[in-house]
């Protein structure tokens, strides 16, 4: 049995720190809490080799400056499942993410599994053991943890590291080892986890209902609920769920008076910050609002346009069953349809193994220089010069 290493003072810290030098890679993992603040509430971080493991006490230790100085060497890759909430913790602490890194999570499908596939799923499939469930809905933040809590977040660690290391296998077998470095990278993205209280509203769903002064408010209001979030650390939805923005976006109260006539809204929220909101709505209602520029909002593709989207979907086939994927893992319809429509940029499908895979076909398809045909009763690629 593996032994865990607690750690919770700076002695036991430094310790770990130069273990972690020495390390071609590490298996990471997180417990948090986030039920009652905007950010997350570091609680625990688990990190772990194949010859070690340790769970780090943040709320125990009194600086992480040197563990984060170890973990971000860029020589070490730095090994996750579902890495964007632990990135996001990385980054507030920090102000910056770790490179490089490897997303199990990210790259399990190319070895034919279902896209995100969950961590469970992955060591059933891959270990045969079926993880416990019995902490959960635990409260990391409560000290002491217990012995039992220790060993279900080191867990997940554990096994963090055998999977990583058949899914590595598996995938360098194949040729396929290099093809997530983009994907991977983008993860690395600082943009992903910088939350912009302007953009605020674009998150917020039917909002395409709106029209002029109703969509500049809940714009305004987005943007002000953000911010005051932040500055508070507290959920957006304890000052106000996106059902109180539409009322008060229809609804447009000019004083404190009508704004307590609105639906749902608390005393205490109008006592607090009524003046400021009438202000905000006041001003919102003579400023012409962003516009929605909403991707799918276009009109209803054409006959034509279904029938080439059909012959874009075959190629998809063709090339994920030769590579045995799913082929919603190469690419998804919506995706064929931003190809098709869009010209966007940003279409998974133009960039890393998809393009490689499938997406310089498709392109050659949309420009007329190639083909696709049938030779030997089979559907193939055709190159029209």
């Amino acid at each position: 049995m593996t032994t865990i290493n607690y750690i919770n003072t700076p002695e036991k810290l430094a310790a770990v720190c130069g273990q972690i030098k020495k390390a071609e890679w590490l298996a990471l993992d997180t417990e948090f809490l986030r039920e009652k603040t905007y950010y997350p509430k570091f609680c625990l971080l688990q990190i772990a080799t194949p010859d070690w493991v340790a769970c780090i006490d943040p709320i125990a230790l009194p600086e992480l400056d040197t563990l984060f100085d170890a973990i971000y060497n860029p020589a070490i890759v730095k090994v996750f499942h579902s890495c964007r909430q632990d990135l996001e913790i990385f980054y507030q602490l920090t102000g910056k993410l770790p490179t490089p890194i490897f997303d199990t999570q990210v790259a399990a499908p190319l070895l034919g599994f279902q896209d995100n596939p969950g961590y469970a799923m992955l060591v059933s499939s891959l270990l045969n053991i079926n993880l416990s469930k019995a902490h959960t809905r635990a409260d990391w933040s409560k000290r002491p943890l217990t012995e039992a809590q220790i060993e279900y977040a080191a867990d997940d660690v554990i096994y963090l590291c055998q999977i990583y290391q058949l899914v590595l296998q598996k995938l360098t077998a194949l040729g396929r080892a290099d093809w997530l470095k983009s994907d991977f990278a983008e993860l690395s993205n600082p943009a992903i986890y910088q939350a912009d209280p302007e953009k605020a509203w674009q998150k917020i769903k039917g909002k395409n209902k709106l029209t002029g002064k109703q969509l500049s408010i809940i714009q305004t209001l987005a943007q002000w609920r953000e911010k005051m979030a932040q500055a508070e650390d507290r959920p957006k939805s304890w000052l106000m769920r996106d059902e109180l923005l539409f009322d008060i976006a229809k609804l447009q109260p000019e004083t404190v008076g009508d704004l307590t006539n609105v639906r749902g809204i608390s005393e205490r929220t109008v006592n607090r910050y009524g003046k400021e909101l009438c202000q905000l709505i006041t001003a919102a209602k003579n400023r012409t609002p962003i516009p929605l520029h909403e991707k799918g909002r276009a009109a209803k593709k054409t006959q034509q346009q279904e029938a080439i989207l059909d012959i874009l979907t075959a190629l998809v086939r063709i090339r994920a069953e030769e590579n045995a994927l799913n082929p919603s893992i190469l690419a998804s319809r919506k995706d064929l349809e931003v190809l098709l429509m869009d010209d966007d940029d940003e279409c998974p499908l133009l960039h890393g193994w998809r393009y490689s895979m499938a997406g310089k076909e498709l392109v050659g398809l949309l420009k007329g220089e190639l083909l696709l045909g049938i030779q030997a009763d089979r559907l193939a690629i055709i190159n029209k010069g």
